[in-house]
Order: C-alpha cells, then structure tokens, then sequence
C-alpha cells in the first residue's frame, strides 16, 4: 500500500484522534498531507521501514558557482 493504514498511524505517533495525530507528525518531522476530512496521510515511502523514523533527507550545498555568476555590483554615487 502506498500509504500508511490508520492504526499504523496510531502507533507511529501514539495518538488515536486525528489532529493530535497531525500534530505528533510535524513535532516528529515527518512529512504528511491532511486529507478533506481532516485525517493524516503519510506516504509508506517517508517512514523507514526498519526503525519506524523518518527517512533522512540529503544535505545539499550550495552552488557557489551560481551564485557568483549571478552577483552584481551595486553602483555607488560619486565612485567611477
């Protein structure tokens, strides 16, 4: 299944109510969408399936490279 079944979700967070449910999610850091009825759904593939934590997400850096090509000088009055 793609995402995770109710009483999953009531053992991941350790809530049965689902805005206290939404609430656990975002302290834990785990990305979720909140349906039209108002319950939590977390894709299967954000929870890592041995320790039940959220999957880490890769640290990027910064394209310093980007960065300087796209700085410009700022023209100062009375500086030529």
């Amino acid at each position: 299944m793609l995402f995770l079944q109710p009483d999953e979700l009531s053992v991941l967070t350790g809530k049965v109510r689902a805005n206290a449910q939404i609430l656990a999610l975002r302290r834990m850091g785990i990305e979720h969408r909140v349906r039209p009825d108002g319950k939590p759904l977390v894709l299967r593939s954000h929870i890592d399936p041995a320790t039940g934590e959220p999957r880490s997400k890769p640290k990027t850096q910064p394209r310093y490279e980007t960065i300087n090509a796209t700085r410009t000088t700022k023209h100062q009055p009375g500086i030529s």
